[in-house]
């Protein structure tokens, strides 16, 4: 299913779900004009199509005791192979909480959750420090989580 075969209310279903899917169908229902069987057979065809990967909690960094890091990484050699085995290097690691390969000066960006900074020491050790082919990684620490999130646009 791709969003181009999405009509009005699949886009406004979605985004709710993003939101809060805890609500019942009977709240989502109302709110996208469908009955409940109506908005359980989009769900499950979101699922069936891959479009809805999973349903998470989402909990308030402000009430968990964490540390965020944003970590620069620049590998010293590049090619598809290095690239891949940096991200299978890091993928497994709980504390990767999102990781992008970019463009420019920097070849991935890596935002880390760890419970302060001893735990931040041994996990951007392990992880980057003593990893292969690395020239160089910088680490910003977030001071204040401003706004962050995890809803993607389906439409512009």
């Amino acid at each position: 299913m791709t969003t181009a075969a999405m009509d009005d209310t699949d886009h406004q279903l979605l985004a709710l779900l993003q939101r809060d899917s805890a609500r019942t169908l009977g709240e989502l229902g109302e709110l996208v004009s469908l009955s409940p069987s109506a908005v359980q057979r989009r769900i499950d065809r979101y699922r069936k199509a891959g479009l809805i990967e999973r349903q998470v909690a989402v909990l308030d960094p402000a009430q968990v005791a964490v540390l965020l890091a944003v970590c620069l990484v620049t590998l010293a050699k590049e090619s598809r192979a290095l690239h891949a085995a940096f991200r299978r290097r890091l993928l497994p690691a709980p504390e990767v909480q999102h990781l992008y390969s970019v463009s420019g000066e920097t070849d991935f960006v890596v935002v880390l959750a760890t419970t302060g900074m001893s735990h931040f020491r041994e996990v951007s050790e392990r992880l980057l420090k003593d990893a292969p082919n690395i020239q160089r990684y910088s680490t910003m620490f977030v001071l204040d989580p401003v706004r962050t999130g995890t809803a993607l646009p389906t439409r512009r």
